[in-house]
């Protein structure tokens, strides 16, 4: 069954997907940032490459030749998913091809509206008989 992890109180959703990617890689497992659209990819893929000055995270959309052997991949269509390991949901609704993946991500900002939209896709998950973990941001800080 997927594993399910939500990140709340994030102030800034992209940062904190490009952290948790970095963090994937380091464990070799690949990762699918799927995002609401063409856009949001363009803005991934420009953080991915300046993300750490000391760390390259090698990434690329589903349709370069290259794809197959990258451990990251942003994607906005649901077609030509490239692998099962890490999805990384950057939508307001929840992926419809979640299921096929060994661990799903949901990051939650602190914007009312994106806060709303993650407790539908909490409670779809819970529904259906998935353990969710929360994983707060917001703690820790000054």
């Amino acid at each position: 069954m997927t594993q399910i992890d939500f990140y709340t109180h994030v102030e800034n959703k992209h940062q904190v997907a490009c952290m948790l990617s970095a963090k994937a890689l380091e464990r070799d497992m690949r990762v699918l940032i799927y995002t609401p659209d063409k856009a949001v990819s363009e803005v991934m893929n420009q953080l991915l490459w300046s993300a750490s000055a000391t760390a390259f995270l090698p990434h690329c959309s589903p349709q370069n030749e290259l794809a197959a052997l990258t451990p990251i991949i942003i994607q906005h269509e649901a077609d030509g998913l490239l692998h099962d390991e890490v999805l990384l949901n950057l939508r307001s609704e929840h992926p419809p091809f979640f299921s096929r993946f060994q661990r799903l991500i949901e990051i939650v900002s602190t914007d009312e509206a994106d806060r709303l939209a993650a407790r539908d896709r909490f409670k779809f998950y819970r529904d259906r008989g998935y353990e969710i973990r929360s994983h707060d941001l917001s703690k820790g800080k000054s």
